[in-house]
């Protein structure tokens, strides 16, 4: 499958279906046995997700995965890469050019957290954070990275209809001012209503993939879902 740039793509299929793995593969979790992973044109197989974020694709997980003993502003502030602090020197020395990123991290992560409406919990752990509001502190997070491709995986699982109609929105935001995203979800209506297309994955294999009103009354995909 692909997808080109600025698109809004969701991704579902039963369990077992292989969702997660396609986006293990992508994302340099896991190496394919065979195939081609290629982003913005370049062969990207077998990368590591560091390597890909540094170069624009990120995502997240079906588990939050935030510092629990870290504030929910610390825990922003830390995704910012290329940070000098990190190195030795420009730390002891504090460095012009060290206090200039500094100062631009704590604007950027402060920007963000009040974006997704976390402003109120800055200074709160993350562990003390409901599992909405984990899901929109690890998109505030990602998005320091400043992604071009942003992988998402079940970021309503678990989420209250409310904020998962917030999350919705800043999605629909962020493809609005030119991100290209991918979503994992099982929560079809919502999902069905976010995306521009809508890819269902069986037993490993692209089964169909369409208009999202077309491909969820198409046989095939009932079938994949409910049997004969």
């Amino acid at each position: 499958m692909s997808v080109e740039k600025g698109e809004l793509v969701g991704v579902m299929g039963p369990n077992g279906a292989g969702k997660s793995t396609f986006f293990n593969c992508v994302s340099g979790v896991l190496t394919p046995d065979d195939g081609q992973v290629r982003f913005d044109g370049r062969d990207v197989t077998g990368d590591s997700p560091e390597e890909l974020a540094r170069t624009g694709l990120v995502r997240t997980f079906q588990r939050t995965r935030e510092l629990e003993t870290m504030t929910v502003r610390d825990n922003v502030r830390l995704a910012a890469p290329d940070q000098p602090g990190e190195r030795t020197l420009p730390a002891l020395l504090r460095t012009d050019g060290m206090q200039t990123t500094e100062r631009e991290v704590r604007e950027r992560a402060d920007e963000l957290i009040e974006a997704f409406e976390l402003d109120h919990l800055e200074d709160e752990y993350s562990s003390n954070l409901s599992g909405g509001q984990r899901k929109l502190l690890e998109l505030a997070r990602v998005l320091m990275l400043e992604p071009d491709l942003l992988m998402l995986d079940e970021p309503f699982a678990g989420v209250n209809p409310s904020l998962t109609r917030d999350i919705a929105a800043r999605i629909r935001e962020l493809n609005d001012d030119g991100m290209t995203v991918v979503i994992i979800e099982h929560e079809l209506e919502t999902l069905t209503e976010l995306v521009d297309r809508l890819v269902v994955l069986q037993q490993g294999s692209l089964l169909v993939e369409g208009d999202p009103e077309e491909v969820l009354a198409d046989e095939r995909v009932i079938e994949a879902y409910l049997g004969e």
